[in-house]
């Protein structure tokens, strides 16, 4: 995208708030914010036949044990379901002395940060497919609480910036004295304290098919002399955490199978420790798999572990076993999973699921699970089934109409790449330890002539990777443009697109996105169509416009890196939106924003009216993250004779030293209308899953 832009010929007029931000405009298919609950269901009676399955679910393992007056864990099945989009209305029905099914239907900041709903019994809390999430806060389940379940939520981000924190107890679940409780699919990271706490004599306790991750004290259980937890642990991903993973002291019976321990080498958190039998505990742990861990598996001299069948790759230090503990199938009923497949099982099927919390039905789940992908590998030593990435997508059926994933193996594959309309439901999968081992890459530019002579490519053939086709994924990647600017001076035409998406339902987990000038094209693939975007867990660099186009995308849980230019200045745009009229733009949130330039120097965006097209109604939201010093005070500016303040641009409750107060230079949202521009609202129903 050129710098330079055709003049303006005429605005429309604008209605603005007194903040000086254009009424927002909704979205085609938006999600309806209330201010209150949305019950779903008239009355028990009417709908137990209807309830989809997630609501009627119940727990295994030892949640599942009748005892002290409680038949198993169903949670709140027998009440009414609700759904919640406030932090009032969740505490109310958490609280509430009735059974309920709460639904958690977008994100949920805790007010003040740390605070920990006390939930009553016979509740079932859980998220609405991937967008229920708890931010600075979690639950608390008191003495004598039970049957509970917690379920499909992402918990997350009570860190107050000391590692080993003393000060601040923030839990994502707390258990003191509670019964039969199951969690079950969530994601939880980065709290200030414990990610898990279960103490005082809970028990009847499953804990499954959670991913755990960035975090220091992860989750404990004990803090009593007596020998009192019943608790299975089954299917959970631990991941970049340093210890309690978890500590079990003086649990009567702790059932530990089929978890996956992760030490990324070469991060900032190093493990201490691993599965930790202490106290009186008796401890059986089978199929599991430790990779990279330190001290994988430790025990007291009085507690007792029992080993079976468990993988250990990478690891060092202590790894013991003795004693004697128990037969779990004598209380309940399990099946386990081959250890060697419970990184891969794990990876793709622990924390919050899209049919769970939705009104997707059990016969859609099922028909889901039933088109098992196709996976093609690439590799370029000749051991998979493709040596480049663009040949497996070739090999990719016109008109598929079930997933196929493109496995590809490390190394860097310089080629550019295609996904064609026709064939949709694509995934990039890099299969590395880290998103830098599986690199595709290429130096194409705007002004790059084509080797056939038939001109230069443009800024969106400049591509390295092109994707024109629906419900495409990528992961655990990165995808790159190199051109050499420096080198190239003579060159009309700099902007070098790393990705172009023109598409529906893209959905980038856990990739890096690079270049300078142009890196991420996100469009779509008519001016009249939708292109919805969900960028999460990623790195985004440039320098230039380098996140633009007319595509409805979020970037979420990311970190957007600013680079110096060619000639080694500082000076750029994160943003360049050329949004339609009544349509979402780009939404920054939950993000990071920061880059080695220098302090003031970076925009956060400017309005594209490609073409001049003065029908475009551009907007850029950033909201929730954290900006450093490089973004100027006044974070908006003019492109090309359209001014900014006609258009779209606001923020809301940024941090960071380069965030400042609401002016009419620096528009804020308030909170009402910061209701109406959420994760939920971009997506429009879309709810993006792993598969």
């Amino acid at each position: 995208m050129s710098e330079h832009r055709s003049t303006a010929r005429h605005r429309r007029s604008k209605t603005f708030l007194a903040v000086g931000l254009p009424l927002a405009l909704t979205t085609a298919g938006a999600l309806v914010h209330g201010t209150g609950f949305v019950p779903q269901r008239a009355s028990a009676a009417t709908t137990a036949a209807a309830a989809p399955a997630w609501a009627t679910a119940v727990a295994d393992g030892f949640a599942s044990v009748d005892a002290l007056g409680q038949n198993g864990t169903y949670g709140g099945r027998d009440g009414r379901t609700v759904t919640v989009r406030t932090q009032a209305d969740l505490e109310k029905y958490a609280t509430a002395a009735e059974p309920y099914v709460i639904v958690v239907a977008g994100t949920i900041t805790m007010n003040p940060v740390g605070k920990e709903i006390k939930v009553a019994s016979d509740k079932t809390i859980v998220g609405s497919g991937t967008s229920g999430h708890i931010v600075g806060g979690g639950f608390f389940l008191g003495q004598g609480v039970h049957n509970v379940i917690i379920r499909n939520l992402t918990i997350r981000d009570a860190y107050q910036g000391v590692w080993n924190d003393k000060e601040h107890d923030f839990d994502a679940v707390q258990m003191d004295g509670a019964h039969h409780i199951w969690i079950d699919h969530n994601d939880l990271r980065n709290m200030a304290d414990g990610l898990i706490d279960v103490r005082k004599d809970s028990t009847y306790v499953t804990v499954s098919w959670n991913r755990l991750s960035q975090n220091n004290k992860t989750f404990g259980i004990g803090w009593t002399e007596n020998v009192t937890t019943d608790i299975t642990i089954h299917h959970n991903w631990f991941r970049e955490t340093e210890q309690r993973n978890p500590s079990t002291d003086n649990a009567a019976h702790a059932h530990l199978y089929n978890n996956y321990l992760e030490d990324v080498a070469g991060t900032s958190i190093n493990s201490s420790y691993g599965n930790y039998s202490r106290g009186g505990t008796r401890m059986v742990l089978e199929n599991s798999y430790f990779q990279g861990m330190r001290n994988p598996v430790i025990k007291d001299a009085t507690a007792t572990i029992v080993q079976r069948g468990n993988v250990f790759s990478g690891t060092s230090g202590r790894n013991e076993s003795g004693g004697t503990a128990f037969d779990p199938k004598a209380y309940y009923s399990y099946t386990l999973d081959s250890a060697a497949n419970v990184p891969s099982l794990l990876k793709s099927g622990t924390g919050p699921r899209s049919t769970i919390g939705t009104t997707a039905s059990a016969a859609a789940e099922a028909s889901t699970k039933a088109a098992a992908a196709t996976t093609l590998t690439v590799a370029q030593d000749g051991t998979g089934q493709y040596r480049t990435v663009q040949a497996a997508v070739n090999a990719v059926p016109a008109n598929n109409s079930s997933r196929v994933v493109v496995s590809i193996k490390p190394g860097t594959y310089r080629e550019t790449v295609k996904v064609p309309s026709n064939k949709p439901h694509v995934t990039f999968q890099g299969t590395g330890g880290s998103r830098k081992d599986t690199v595709i890459v290429y130096n194409n530019a705007s002004g790059t002539k084509k080797p056939d002579g038939s001109g230069t490519y443009g800024t969106s053939g400049s591509a390295t990777v092109a994707v024109e086709a629906d419900d495409f994924q990528a992961r655990n990647l990165t995808i790159s443009n190199d051109f050499d600017e420096g080198a190239n001076q003579s060159l009309s035409g700099h902007q070098a697109v790393a990705l172009r998406t023109a598409a529906d339902k893209v959905f980038l987990d856990g990739v890096i996105v690079e270049g300078d000038q142009d890196t991420l094209l996100l469009d779509t693939a008519a001016k009249d169509r939708l292109g919805r975007v969900y960028v999460t867990n990623s790195y985004v660099i440039g320098n230039v416009d380098f996140i633009f186009g007319r595509a409805t995308a979020v970037i979420d849980r990311s970190v957007i890196t600013l680079k110096k230019r060619w000639d080694g200045s500082s000076a750029g745009y994160v943003t360049a939106p050329s949004t339609a009229a009544n349509r979402k733009g780009i939404l920054i949130a939950n993000s990071t924003v920061n880059g080695g330039v220098s302090d003031r120097t970076f925009y956060l965006g400017r309005p594209w009216h490609a073409g001049g097209d003065a029908s475009l109604d551009p907007q850029t939201t950033v909201r929730n993250t954290s900006l450093s010093a490089a973004i100027r005070t006044t974070p908006w500016t003019d492109m090309s004779g359209f001014s900014w303040k006609d258009d779209r641009f606001a923020e809301y409750k940024n941090t960071g030293s380069g965030s400042g107060a609401a002016s009419s230079s620096r528009p804020h949202l308030t909170d009402a209308q910061a209701a109406d521009q959420e994760v939920a609202d971009w997506l429009a129903g879309w709810t993006p899953s792993a598969s």
